[in-house]
């Protein structure tokens, strides 16, 4: 799930509590944007005329909307809070005056009307005719005036509206509402269900153009970037050497783990798991290199691949992600040896130990990981020692206490031999995935993964979508540059037009 808490195109109902009578309506902003520059650094601001959150409901298949919800305790969260209770108290006086003032009732009346309206599917005419004559604001206008405004029946009828049209998940909180009996009450609860039912036709909407909106977005990037192409042919070369680097990357054995003294309790790969023989270059798995490649770029390198700009922020993020999984799966295997496996047969067991070093890792935005690592290493360690003791075996002895903590404290280390292990079979299980898909690969994982599947499966299943995306935007030339990398002997013609 993407959580997007900006240019949301829905209306909190909660926004109408600003003091005004009528509630106020933001929209998306769109920023203005530069015309395109020759030069492939200007790639991002050309492509940037396409909504990025339409290019992410495309390669998401899960992507939904959530509303943005302000922490209670936050500045901005005490100012909504006031100002929402301020306009809901200024409604009660009107409607409690003498005689009732319903100015502010009948804009919400309103507002309500054209929520429950953008609730309706094209084809669902004879709710929008029921919903036009049960709310219909010039005969209301005219029984406030004469001071008959029911306001309590129409929620109830506002209520039996909102039954029909919600979602299954809804009708609980719909179920709530018709025990409120205070007329203002229930309409801020009214509003706020209200603003849930328009996320889901929101959600529900974004889901049935997500093909439409995949299209278009690999369609629109695509011909920007010939138009670039076509102004600079050179723009490819990044791209160019980015692929023959991958290609021989393939025809090059990977190293074997190094040999430290860090690695006494968990053995190395064997040499044939470490270093197996090339196989033949295939453009499938050439452009699978490539793409692993660029989890472990060098940020001091320019020549990132044109055709990778506009993704290269998620690549960070996935890159970082990847990196703090390492550690993470680095962190139980050590504990595993050391603990034994009654104790990490525990679910609970380990799933507390997930959430102390995780957290932990947090520290490693603000701190160098070398001192960071040192609080990881002595909680994960008391940690291990309450778990023995609760549950009634043998504490670890002081000598393998020491050894925990050594070997916890050298896990961030890239030289370190668990962390190499760790993080060459998270690259292989994200390899598979490129090749087989998230699920399959899943099914086999590599040892010492399998505390993370979860965390793998996000992380896997984010770096599909995006690569997938990428070559459907840029597949095109991608085959003509392989064509020039692989031997006709080795690649067919119809797997690189598969591309």
């Amino acid at each position: 799930m993407t959580d997007v808490e900006e240019n949301v195109p829905l209306k909190d109902p909660g926004d109408a509590e600003s003091g005004a009578c009528k509630p106020e309506t933001s929209g998306p902003t769109r920023e203005d944007m530069s015309s395109p520059k020759d030069h492939p650094s200007r790639l991002i601001d050309t492509v940037n005329d396409v909504s990025k959150l339409s290019k992410e409901i495309g390669m998401n298949h899960d992507f939904h909307m959530e509303e943005k919800v302000l922490p209670p305790s936050s500045l901005e969260g005490r100012v909504k809070e006031t100002m929402h209770n301020a306009f809901w108290d200024h409604l009660e006086e009107q409607l409690l005056a003498t005689p009732p003032d319903f100015s502010c009732a009948l804009e919400l009346l309103k507002e309500i009307k054209e929520i429950l309206l953008s609730l309706l599917l094209p084809r669902q005419n004879r709710l929008r005719s029921e919903i036009e004559e049960g709310l219909d604001m010039n005969l209301l206008k005219q029984e406030a005036e004469h001071g008959a405004l029911d306001v309590p029946h129409l929620s109830k009828y506002i209520l039996n509206m909102m039954t029909l049209l919600c979602a299954p998940v809804r009708d609980e909180a719909v179920q709530k509402l018709e025990n409120i009996t205070a007329p203002v009450r229930l309409l801020r609860g009214i509003f706020q269900v209200l603003g849930l039912m328009k996320m889901d036709m929101v959600n529900y909407t974004i889901q049935s153009l997500q093909p439409q909106l995949q299209e278009h977005s690999i369609q629109y990037e695509r011909a920007k970037f010939q138009e670039l192409l076509n102004k600079q042919p050179s723009l490819l070369d990044h791209t160019t050497k980015w692929l023959t680097r991958a290609a021989a990357d393939l025809s090059t054995p990977p190293p074997s783990c190094p040999d430290t003294p860090d690695s006494s309790s968990v053995v190395c790969p064997s040499p044939s798991e470490a270093a197996n023989s090339p196989e033949p270059l295939s453009p499938k798995m050439v452009l699978s290199q490539g793409f692993l490649n660029l989890l472990l770029w060098d940020p001091e390198d320019e020549e990132f691949p044109e055709t990778l700009l506009m993704d290269r922020a998620q690549l960070q993020e996935l890159e970082a992600q990847l990196h703090q999984l390492t550690i993470l799966a680095s962190v139980l295997l050590v504990a595993s040896s050391f603990s034994g496996s009654v104790l990490f047969g525990s679910p609970q067991f380990v799933d507390k130990l997930k959430r102390i070093t995780k957290a932990l890792m947090e520290e490693f935005k603000s701190r160098p990981e070398e001192e960071a690592v040192l609080t990881v290493s002595e909680q994960v360690s008391q940690e291990i020692h309450r778990s023995l003791e609760n549950m009634g075996l043998a504490a670890l002895s002081s000598d393998n206490t020491a050894s925990l903590i050594g070997e916890l404290q050298n896990i961030t280390r890239k030289e370190n031999c668990v962390h190499s292990v760790i993080d060459q079979r998270i690259h292989l299980f994200l390899k598979c995935c490129l090749v087989l898909g998230v699920q399959r690969s899943l099914l086999d994982l590599p040892g010492g993964l399998t505390l993370i599947e979860a965390e793998l499966a996000e992380l896997g299943q984010k770096f599909v979508n995006l690569t997938h995306h990428n070559q459907q935007v840029f597949g095109p030339y991608y085959t003509e540059i392989l064509k020039t990398l692989i031997p006709p002997a080795q690649a067919l013609e119809t797997e690189l037009g598969s591309l």
